[in-house]
């Protein structure tokens, strides 16, 4: 890179690291300042932060990656992570979050549960089970920051300014780990200063630099393709058909893609099992907690989609790159940098990637703001300091996010790459924790006890599967699944239902659905509020079908667009506009009230 580039992502490095400074008395006022923003943040900035908080480097990497490798029909891959997500959010679940009216996912547990023995375990088992997944993410990030930054910034020739061997050494053998480390360190900078200020005044800050980024890149795909360019894709390579095996992938690097419809099935099965649980990404859920009432959460779920647009028409134009244009390219997770560092010219490199920087930047500040807050709110202050003051506990949370970055940098530096540790955490991990996060919301008779055994049953067996990495993952994942499953319902059954008014009071303020009858019945809810709830259930049904088609209309129509595929991109523009002008008359006009 030039000299310009430099300077600009070092100009962009000095803005973010003096926000924090700046938000710094503000957020260290109180907890409820520094976790959730007092509760006074506009639910658009909300909204821009938890979008871009998934507009992260290492997963755009894995995008492209797996864009690279399948085409399009990666895109049925995604549901392993909720990318339809938002459907859920803007249909009920970001509403269901707010109401809950507290500072953490894992003290959620207590309006659910009760402040009884289960209850309190139940509240330690998911504080447990985000902080892991947390770090785990931390790891991740780490792996796909330092395989970015390696491309573009040549610490090896460094090493020659040294005699010390050990700096050479690592200048030059673990030149991505050090980088890691550097740019781990200058964003944990500012996550301890300005908490949730920080990181949502930031996020409003790079959405507007990625979008712009994006959308270049997407352009310069777009101009660059020809007809003879595409004409070298592999058959199929446009469609979204789920054949059974993929015959051509066996025996190669990208064999666990080779049994293509069997993957497919525990993917959709993950992504409805993940999203239907609520936000189990731990930082989503703090957004939502984050809004000023009901009805800004459900707006909140409504814009996180829409944001993360331009990120699917920058990642086809850079794979589409990677294979017509750049085509040395071996290891597919480095497609993303390779590209960049050829087709961008001086200048606008610099501001690409110190977008793409601030996607990196924003989902780990996310992730580490937000693991914070169950390290010092769920377990250090019920279990070490029930006593301690809010000064106090702000100064806790900076050494709790300083041991929850070193945490993930050593699992990072012990994985091979992206692809080995994201598959465990969404597949894996992730199939330990989702059966009971979904009972939590529509079974009344599952209990803290329940909870707490079903996740830590998930959780062993998880980490279990990591002695046999090369069993299949529709094998594992329904396997893991079945297991937590039965130990929740076995368990929640064995023991005492949780006390009556607990539940009243959690129905008749959040208002989930489901197998609710026996706390309706007792809620003594009138027979208007009857009728209405179950007028609500189906048009929240449809509500959901309809943003997921909308969801993802929006995010196919710039992807072909980008392609020169235009009728397929029109195609899928129609249906994206017709189903929001649907949830305009079955969503927007049945939200609730003002601080409901």
């Amino acid at each position: 890179m030039s000299s310009v580039d430099y300077a600009i992502i070092l100009v962009y490095f000095a803005v973010v690291i003096g926000l924090g400074f700046w938000y710094q008395k503000r957020a260290s006022k109180n907890l409820r300042a520094y976790f959730l923003g007092g509760k006074n943040i506009h639910w658009l900035a909300l909204a821009m932060s938890g979008s871009v908080s998934n507009f992260d480097i290492t997963g755009t990497m894995w995008i492209i990656s797996i864009l690279y490798v399948l085409g399009m029909k990666s895109m049925w891959h995604h549901w392993m992570w909720g990318v339809l997500m938002g459907a859920f959010f803007l249909s009920y679940m970001g509403k269901w979050v707010r109401r809950s009216n507290v500072m953490t996912a894992a003290e959620w547990m207590k309006t659910r549960f009760g402040s009884d023995s289960g209850g309190k375990l139940a509240r330690t088992a998911y504080a447990l089970m985000a902080v892991l997944t947390l770090a785990c993410f931390v790891g991740y990030a780490y792996q796909g920051i330092g395989k970015f930054a390696s491309v573009y910034i040549p610490l090896e020739s460094l090493a020659q300014y040294t005699s010390i061997p050990w700096l050479q050494k690592m200048l030059t053998e673990y030149e991505p780990d050090c980088l890691a480390v550097l740019i781990i360190g200058i964003t944990t900078l500012y996550v301890v200063l300005g908490g949730l200020y920080s990181v949502v005044v930031t996020d409003v800050i790079q959405t507007a630099i990625l979008t712009l980024a994006s959308i270049f890149i997407a352009y310069i795909a777009w101009s660059r393709l020809t007809p003879e360019l595409l004409s070298q894709l592999p058959q199929d390579w446009t469609s979204l058909r789920i054949p059974w095996r993929i015959e051509e992938l066996a025996g190669t690097d990208n064999a666990y893609f080779e049994l293509f419809g069997a993957l497919v099935i525990v993917w959709v099965l993950k992504g409805l099992l993940l999203n239907a649980g609520g936000p189990a990404q731990m930082y989503d859920f703090q957004r939502f907690l984050a809004a000023r009432d009901a009805r800004d959460a459900a707006k909140v779920g409504a814009a996180w989609s829409v944001f993360l647009i331009v990120r699917w028409a920058m990642a086809i134009g850079i794979a589409l790159l990677g294979l017509t244009v750049i085509t040395n390219i071996t290891d597919s997770e480095q497609v993303m940098p390779v590209v960049l560092q050829e087709i961008l010219p001086k200048g606008i490199r610099g501001i690409v990637i110190a977008g793409l920087l601030a996607a990196f930047m924003s989902t780990f500040s996310s992730t580490v703001n937000s693991g914070a807050s169950f390290i010092v709110r769920d377990i250090w202050q019920p279990y070490f300091r029930p006593q301690a003051n809010e000064k106090e506990s702000v100064r806790f949370s900076y050494l709790a996010t300083l041991l929850l970055v070193m945490i993930g940098v050593i699992i990072g530096s012990m994985v091979n790459s992206i692809a080995d540790i994201w598959n465990w955490m969404m597949m894996v991990l992730g199939a330990g924790m989702a059966i009971p996060n979904v009972l939590r919301w529509y079974w009344w008779r599952m209990n803290g006890w329940g909870y707490s055994v079903g996740t830590f049953v998930g959780i062993i067996l998880s980490l279990t599967i990591l002695f046999i990495p090369d069993a299949p993952v529709y094998y594992v994942f329904p396997s893991v699944c079945a297991v937590s499953l039965l130990a929740s319902i076995a368990v929640s059954l064995a023991t005492q239902p949780t006390d009556c008014d607990i539940l009243v009071s959690f129905y008749k303020t959040v208002r989930p659905f489901g197998l609710w009858k026996p706390i309706v019945e007792k809620a003594e809810l009138s027979v208007e509020e009857l009728s209405s709830s179950s007028e609500s259930v189906l048009r929240t049904i449809l509500n959901v079908v309809l943003a997921m088609l909308a969801i993802t209309g929006l995010y196919l129509f710039p992807m072909y667009l980008v392609g020169h595929w235009y009728v397929n991109s029109i195609i899928w523009l129609v249906l994206a506009i017709a189903a929001i002008l649907a949830l305009r008359y079955t969503w927007y006009k049945f939200l609730p009230a003002e601080r409901s």
